[in-house]
């Protein structure tokens, strides 16, 4: 599914960009198939990847008027960390798949605006090496594994690089069908076993050196957490003092056990579309989830979110910030950490100019006044 406009000569130049669609053809051309295909994909019929951009459709701004928003600020705070935007950059495995820089990269993008960086397990570079690239701390997302010796490692390697937030995801419990991939490896001609040994886990994992020194024998598929549960969170907390922030929560029953649990936040997410083909999109299901946190605990919310409007919208619901994924990794295949930091750049300016629109001066006077449901 490609989302950028039909027609129209590529752009030979991040600085030209009109905005992040401009990027995806782009990083279609110059990214193997197959690679592209990994990012691209949701699940069956993608639905959910659908709904996630249609589903801003349902909900409209409500702009207020004669208001000084001459001046903006667009810093957010999550826990005791200040940040220069609501947007932060949101985990995405594997960058190297798209620039030979990968997550470096996008860590001296997200440098450049001061984003919040999220680092996930499947990460090329290291969680030490993208830290150092940041020049300061970035969150740490875990695939837990069915293995709670793998988890335990890769939790204390989190910490040790000093990571403040721990992020479980915990919509990652069967396999995946995503046929967008499916398809496009079909006509990628090179030969991927060069690269890709998929005769394990374990061999699978090479390449990703958050696993580093981690031993996986006996790993099955993808690694899928099919056995994680409440008690394994708990576990969790026991071992580590970063926070813990849950990434895939998507109802008010889970959010409000969350909260009883002792997390520290919640991610509203979907996995971009490709945890499962529900059909919801994040922001139908993020009023549900403030409404059950009751603000004990802070929400933030990733997928399918393209423009200022969509986080504006999310913002004013009771998010505390917004994440992107494929949009930066449009960007980085495109043009490297420039793409990236053109992407992020966009996103910045559209949010601003659309909190200007809805005569606001900061995050925190965006209330759920400012949005209504379109009829």
């Amino acid at each position: 599914m490609i989302w950028a406009p039909a027609g129209g000569e590529l752009i030979d130049s991040p600085k030209v960009a009109i905005n992040v669609f401009d990027f995806e053809p782009v990083a279609r051309k110059n990214v193997p198939p197959a690679h592209f295909g990994y990012m691209a994909s949701g699940l069956d019929d993608e639905v959910t990847l659908r709904a996630n951009r249609e589903g801003f459709l349902k909900f409209q701004l409500s702009p207020r008027r004669l208001n000084d928003v001459s001046k903006v600020d667009t810093s957010v705070e999550l826990f005791g960390t200040r940040y220069d935007s609501p947007i932060f950059v949101s985990p995405t495995g594997g960058n190297k798949f798209f620039h030979p820089d990968g997550e470096v990269a996008v860590a001296k993008a997200a440098r450049a605006g001061n984003h919040l960086q999220i680092l996930s397990t499947s990460s090329n570079d290291s969680v030490e090496d993208v830290t150092k690239a940041r020049g300061a701390p970035i969150w740490f997302q875990l695939y837990a594994s069915p293995r709670w010796e793998v988890a335990q490692a890769l939790i204390k390697r989190a910490e040790a690089a000093g990571c403040p937030v721990l992020m479980v995801t915990v919509d990652r419990v069967a396999g995946r069908n995503q046929e967008t991939l499916f398809r496009l490896m079909r006509t990628d001609t090179r030969e991927c076993s060069g690269c890709h040994d998929r005769s394990s886990f374990a061999a699978r994992s090479v390449r990703r050196h958050n696993y580093d020194g981690i031993d996986l024998t006996g790993i099955a598929g993808g690694g899928e957490s099919s056995n994680l549960s409440w008690e394994t969170v708990k576990r969790m907390r026991d071992i580590t003092p970063m926070k813990i922030v849950l990434k895939g929560i998507v109802t008010a029953e889970d959010a409000e056990l969350a909260v009883q649990n002792g997390i520290d936040g919640i991610l509203v997410s979907n996995h971009g579309g490709r945890g499962e083909d529900n059909g919801r999109s994040t922001i139908d299901a993020l009023p549900e989830i403030v409404a059950a946190v009751k603000r004990r605990i802070p929400v933030i919310v990733d997928s399918g979110f393209r423009r200022g409007t969509d986080a504006v919208k999310a913002l004013a619901m009771g998010a505390q910030a917004v994440g992107i994924g494929r949009p930066y990794l449009w960007g980085l295949g495109a043009f490297g950490q420039e793409g990236v930091e053109r992407v992020l750049e966009i996103v910045r300016t559209e949010t601003r100019a659309a909190m200007q629109q809805c005569g606001v001066r900061s995050v925190k006077e965006l209330n759920p006044s400012f949005v209504r449901r379109a009829t």
